[in-house]
């Protein structure tokens, strides 16, 4: 459907053959992603995955793919409730908790408690099984603070205010990494860090708080495009077939460096992205600036480590990438 992988790349993840891989967090974004990617590797190249899919409830467009695949699992079930895991599990993907800003803001307490105590409960139902070869702790970008870099490297930690709201999630992501730390120094489990920065694609709800998401979801619907602040803060968005390529690499590398970025390090400025966004639609919609903060920050990924150790790259630009998701979006 979305992927174009070559016989060099398709064999590089030939470990995953007759696998068994389990996500927590199965009904979101990444979860769908990751859902498409072995349904394609499973059709075209036969490579016999079973994947589970942990999560408290099922969605609509999940339970209508499940009635159609033999391959796909579900494991309705809290992540902090999880006891036992199907035993002949071979790689974990750790998503649980939504990213979205405003979930934390009105549940900061429950946004904390699936992070810490779901990733507490996820190691130790872990500890059971015997096939293990590799757990993703999906992580965040946010861990790195409040960061002067251009381009944040793994190691390039700044400061988060632990006063405040907004460091509920980044600080509960901190704390799940050193949670697992501690659980590959005492029970030598094979844990790999990856911090997600900006996704831009399909399946992406134009809901979510994100300036990318409002500004599509006005331009589309030709209202005016509202930039809260001055519009100079930049940002880059990585398309979801090279996320979920770059995951799958990682499951299979035989590298095991603590903590990989996952993003693209193409940066755009908002004020920017609202323009090439009604470019690419080919109106006239207004661009209204409010200049309601003078954020003028910069985060985006150094991704030469994953490149290096893992051996991907980047297939999709960002202006391809805003072409393919506006498009999705308007014929969906």
């Amino acid at each position: 459907m979305h992927f174009n992988l070559n016989t060099f790349e398709i064999n590089k993840l030939s470990d995953l053959k007759n696998s068994e891989i389990l996500l927590t967090g199965g009904t979101g974004f990444f979860g769908r992603w990751i859902l498409e990617f072995v349904i394609y590797l499973n059709d075209k190249y036969n490579f016999n995955i079973k994947l589970y899919l942990l999560a408290r409830k099922i969605t609509i467009e999940l339970n209508q793919i499940l009635n159609t695949r033999s391959d796909v699992f579900f494991i309705q079930n809290d992540i902090r409730n999880i006891k036992e895991l199907p035993e002949n599990i071979n790689y974990i993907i750790h998503a649980a908790c939504t990213p979205d800003n405003i979930e934390h803001m009105n549940n900061p307490i429950e946004t904390m408690n699936i992070i810490s105590l779901g990733t507490k409960q996820l190691l130790e139902s872990i500890l059971r099984l015997e096939n293990v070869k590799k757990v993703i702790n999906l992580s965040s970008g946010q861990v790195y603070g409040n960061n002067k870099c251009e381009k944040i490297k793994e190691n390039d930690f700044g400061n988060l205010d632990c006063f405040s709201i907004k460091s509920i999630y980044p600080e509960s992501k901190r704390f799940s990494e050193t949670l697992c730390k501690s659980y590959e120094t005492v029970y030598r489990l094979p844990i790999v860090q990856v911090r997600p920065f900006s996704f831009i694609g399909p399946f992406m709800s134009l809901e979510k708080p994100w300036a990318i998401n409002n500004f599509i979801h006005d331009a589309i619907k030709f209202k005016k495009i509202k930039i809260v602040g001055s519009g100079k803060p930049i940002r880059s968005y990585m398309y979801p077939t090279d996320m979920v390529e770059w995951l799958f690499n990682i499951l299979v590398s035989p590298k095991n460096t603590m903590a990989y970025n996952l993003g693209s390090e193409e940066g755009i400025s908002l004020e920017n992205l609202a323009l090439t966004i009604r470019d690419i639609l080919g109106n006239e919609i207004e661009i209204d600036i409010l200049n309601m903060n003078d954020n003028n920050d910069v985060f985006l990924p150094n991704i030469e480590l994953s490149r290096k150790e893992i051996g991907v790259r980047i297939k999709v630009n960002f202006k391809e990438a805003l072409e393919k998701t506006i498009k999705w979006n308007m014929n969906i």
